[in-house]
C-alpha cells in the first residue's frame, strides 16, 4: 500500500510555497525551507490507508477521503488566466525567448502554488511497489520448505534487498513455524517422561534459515553500497537538471521552444533516480524555486496552460477508464490496492484541468471509487468462505486422527507404521491450510494437538507391549531351536520327520522377536533343520531303488489278483497272493495308491468266493496297515506331549502356579487328561509293535 510516508524520500514530496512570496527577478536564488512552510505547502493526498486487508485479522474499516479537490484555488487560477489584460500581452509558442521576462508574476503566485504542488516525481520503483498487494495470506499457506525457498530466491535477486519487507515477513513466519514445531517436539519429549532439560533437538531447518539470513545481510550491505553510489550519481544528474532549468529562463537563445524544453526538463526530473535524504529537501526546493521562476517568466502563458490542461485531462481520462476496468477485476484486493495508486496519480500528475472539466471528472472518478470500495463486501464474503472451508477440512483431519488412535480392531506393527506416515501427511496438510474463524481458532488447534498426543500415547503403548511379547516369542523359539538341535542326528524317521514338520509349523505361528535376534534365531533353527533333512534325504535315496523294485513286484501281484475268478482253487491263490504282498516292503510315496487298489480288489475277490468276515479282519492286519497305524499313533503322542510341555511352560509365567489357584484349575485338568491319553496310546502302540514282531 502506497502512503505518504513511503514517498518521503522522493523528489516532489514538498512544494516550497515560501518561494512564491519572494521577488521573482529571473536571477538564480538558492533557498531552504523550514518545517512549517513544508507542511503548509505539501500537497494533500486522499487517505487510502484503510484499504489494506490483513488476511488473518479480517477487514479493516476504510476511511478514504473522497472530498472534492481544491476547486476554489483552481477557479481563481482560471479567472486570473482569462483576464483580458493578460491575454493581450502573452506570447505564443515558438516566439518566447530568454528576453521575455515575467510581466505579472505577483498576480499568479497563488495559482502557481497549485501547479508546482503537482510536480512531484513518481519513479518506476514506487509504481511497481504500488501494484504489489500486501497479501499476508500469501505466505501463511506456504509450508516451511516453501517459505525458505522463497527467502532464498529473494537473496538471489539482483535487487533482493529492495524486497526487505517481504523477506522480514517470511523470516518471522519461518521463525514462528520452527519455534512452534520445536515446542511441540519438546512437549512430546516431556510427555514421554523425559526431563525437559535433556531436550536438545535442533530443528533441521534452523541451519538453512541462518545461512539465508547471513546471505541476505551481505546482499543488503551490497545493496546499500550500490544505493549510495547510485544516489551520488543521481544527485549530480539532478543538479545538472536544475542548471538546465536555470539556463532556460536566464540564458536562453532567441527562438528556443520553451514549451518543449520545459516538458523535457520536467520528464527528465521525474525519471531521475533517488538521492540521499540529507540532500533531498534542499535539492527539491531549488528545483521548484527555479521552476517557479520559469513560470513567472512566462507570466502564466495562456497557450502553455491550455496545453497543461489538455495534458492533465488526458491523464484523468486514462485514470477513469482504468477505474472502470477495476469494477470487474476478479481480485477485490488487487482492485482496492490499484485504486489507491490511481488516486495518487490523480493528485500528483493529473492537476490542474480546465474549470469546465474539473468537477465533472472528479465526480465521475469519485463515484467509481465508491463503487470499487463497495466490493469490500465481496472480499469479506470470500474471506469468510475460505476460513469456513479451512475449518471444515481441519475438523475432518482431526476426525481422521481420532480413527487412527482407536481403529476398532486388533492392530500390528504394520498398522502403526502406516498410521505414522498417514499422521505425518495429515499434520503437514493441517499446518499448510490457512486460518479459521477467530472464535474457533484456539479450540481447533487444541483439538488437533490433543489428538496428536493421543496418537503418540497409543503408539508408544503398543510398542511397549510389543517389546514384551517379542521377548516371550524369543523364549518360545529358543525352545524350538533346542528341540531341533537335540533331534537333528536322529534316524528314527517315523518319529523325527513329523516332529520336525511340527517344529516348522510352530515356528511360523510364533510372532516376531526383537530385531537384534531375528537373524540369529532363524539361522540357528534353519541350520538344525537342514542337518536333519540332509541326513534324511541321504538315507532315503539309498532305499529309493529297493522301493521301486517293490512297486514292480506289487504291480505284478495286483495283476494276478485281478485275473482270479471263482473257479476251484481260487481261495488258495488269493491267500498265496496276499502273503506275497505282505512280504514285499514299501513303495515310493508317489506310488502308494497301489496299496488302496490292492485292498479294494482283494475285497471284491473274497466276496466273489464267499470268504467269511474273519478273513477280512485278518487282511486288515497286513504289514502296511500296521505300520501306518503305528506311525499315526506316534504322531498323536508327539503332538500331545508338545502340548503338555507348552502348557507346563506357560504355568511358569504365573507367580502363583499352585493347583489351588482357581485360574489354573482347568489348565491342570487338561494336562492330566492329555497325559492319560498319552499312556493309553503308548500301550496301543506297544501291542501293535509286539504283534508285528510275533
Amino acid at each position: 500500500m502506497i502512503t505518504e510516508d513511503s514517498l518521503s524520500d522522493k523528489p516532489g514530496k514538498e512544494t516550497p510555497a515560501e518561494f512564491l512570496n519572494e521577488n521573482t527577478s529571473g536571477t538564480e536564488t538558492e533557498v531552504t525551507t523550514d518545517k512549517a512552510s513544508e507542511e503548509n505547502s505539501a500537497p494533500k493526498e486522499a487517505d487510502f490507508s484503510g484499504t489494506a486487508i490483513a488476511a488473518t485479522e479480517g477487514l479493516t474499516e476504510e476511511n478514504t477521503d473522497l472530498t472534492p479537490e481544491n476547486s476554489s484555488e483552481e477557479t481563481s487560477f482560471s479567472e486570473d488566466c482569462n483576464t483580458s489584460e493578460k491575454l493581450e500581452n502573452l506570447p505564443i509558442e515558438g516566439e518566447i525567448s530568454a528576453q521575455d521576462g515575467p510581466e505579472s508574476a505577483a498576480d499568479a503566485k497563488t495559482d502557481l502554488a497549485e501547479i508546482m504542488a503537482n510536480e512531484p516525481e513518481i519513479t518506476a520503483e514506487v509504481q511497481e511497489k504500488a501494484k504489489e498487494p500486501e497479501d499476508k495470506m500469501s505466505f501463511t499457506k506456504l509450508s516451511l520448505t516453501e517459505i525458505l525457498a522463497e527467502m532464498e530466491s529473494i537473496t538471489k535477486m539482483d535487487d533482493g534487498a529492495a524486497h526487505y519487507r517481504r523477506f522480514n515477513q517470511l523470516k518471522e513466519e519461518a521463525n514462528h513455524r520452527i519455534q512452534e514445531e520445536n515446542n511441540n517436539l519438546k512437549k512430546d519429549f516431556v510427555a514421554e517422561g523425559n526431563p525437559e532439560e535433556l531436550f536438545t533437538v535442533q530443528h533441521p531447518a534452523q541451519g538453512k534459515l541462518s545461512a539465508i539470513l547471513h546471505s541476505f545481510r551481505e546482499k543488503t550491505e551490497q545493496y546499500h553500497q550500490q544505493q549510495e553510489q547510485s544516489q551520488s550519481a543521481n544527485l549530480e544528474h539532478r543538479q545538472n537538471i536544475i542548471d538546465k532549468l536555470k539556463n532556460l529562463y536566464t540564458n536562453t537563445e532567441a527562438g528556443t521552444n520553451l514549451f518543449k524544453a520545459i516538458r523535457e526538463i520536467k520528464d527528465e526530473w521525474k525519471n531521475a533516480g533517488q538521492v540521499a535524504k540529507s540532500e533531498f529537501k534542499l535539492l527539491n526546493n531549488n528545483y521548484f524555486h527555479h521552476l517557479n521562476q520559469f513560470y513567472q517568466m512566462l507570466d502564466m502563458n495562456k497557450e502553455y496552460m491550455e496545453q497543461e490542461f489538455a495534458h492533465n485531462l488526458e491523464k484523468r481520462t486514462h485514470i477513469i477508464e482504468r477505474a472502470k476496468e477495476l469494477l470487474t477485476e476478479p481480485s477485490v484486493q488487487k482492485a482496492l490496492n490499484e485504486l489507491q495508486y490511481l488516486h495518487k496519480l490523480w493528485k500528483e500528475e493529473a492537476e490542474p484541468v480546465a474549470e469546465e472539466f474539473r468537477e465533472k471528472t472528479w465526480d465521475e472518478f469519485k463515484e467509481l471509487s465508491n463503487k470499487i470500495h463497495d466490493r469490500k463486501a465481496e472480499l469479506t464474503e470470500l474471506l469468510e468462505k475460505e476460513l469456513n472451508e479451512n475449518l471444515a477440512r481441519k475438523n475432518e483431519i482431526i476426525e481422521e486422527l481420532k480413527k487412527l488412535v482407536t481403529p476398532g480392531k486388533e492392530v500390528n506393527h504394520s498398522y502403526w507404521q502406516n498410521a505414522i506416515n498417514k499422521v505425518e501427511e495429515l499434520r503437514t496438510e493441517f499446518l499448510r491450510l490457512g486460518n479459521v474463524p477467530r472464535k474457533f481458532s484456539n479450540q481447533n488447534w487444541n483439538d488437533f494437538k490433543q489428538n496428536l498426543r493421543n496418537f503418540n500415547v497409543s503408539k508408544n503403548e503398543f510398542y511397549k507391549g510389543l517389546k514384551n511379547s517379542q521377548q516371550t516369542n524369543l523364549d518360545e523359539k529358543l525352545k524350538l531351536i533346542q528341540t531341533a538341535k537335540d533331534n537333528m542326528l536322529s534316524e528314527d524317521w517315523e518319529t523325527a520327520v513329523p516332529l520336525y514338520k511340527k517344529l516348522q509349523d510352530d515356528w511360523k505361528k510364533i510372532g516376531h522377536v526383537p530385531r537384534s535376534m531375528t537373524n540369529k534365531v532363524w539361522d540357528d533353527f534353519r541350520e538344525a533343520c537342514n542337518v536333519f533333512f540332509s541326513n534324511y534325504r541321504e538315507k532315503n535315496n539309498t532305499a529309493g531303488d529297493n522301493w521301486k523294485e517293490n512297486f514292480k513286484n506289487k504291480k505284478q501281484l495286483l495283476e494276478e489278483l485281478k485275473a482270479i475268478g471263482n473257479e476251484e482253487g481260487s481261495i488258495e491263490k488269493i491267500e498265496q497272493i496276499k502273503n506275497s504282498w505282505n512280504s514285499i516292503g514299501k513303495v515310493p510315496r508317489e506310488k502308494i495308491n497301489i496299496n488302496t487298489e490292492f485292498n479294494k480288489t482283494l475285497r471284491e475277490k473274497l466276496k466273489l468266493n464267499q470268504i467269511h468276515d474273519y478273513d477280512l479282519k485278518e487282511e486288515g492286519l497286513s504289514e502296511n496297515q500296521l505300520t501306518d497305524k503305528a506311525r499315526k499313533i506316534k504322531n498323536q503322542i508327539a503332538d500331545l506331549e508338545a502340548e503338555v510341555v507348552k502348557m507346563e511352560n506357560n504355568l511358569g509365567f504365573f507367580s502363583n502356579s499352585s493347583r489351588e489357584n482357581p485360574l489354573l484349575k482347568d489348565t491342570y485338568a487338561r494336562i492330566e487328561e492329555k497325559k492319560a491319553q498319552i499312556e493309553t496310546m503308548k500301550k496301543s502302540l506297544h501291542n501293535i509293535v509286539a504283534g508285528e514282531n510275533s
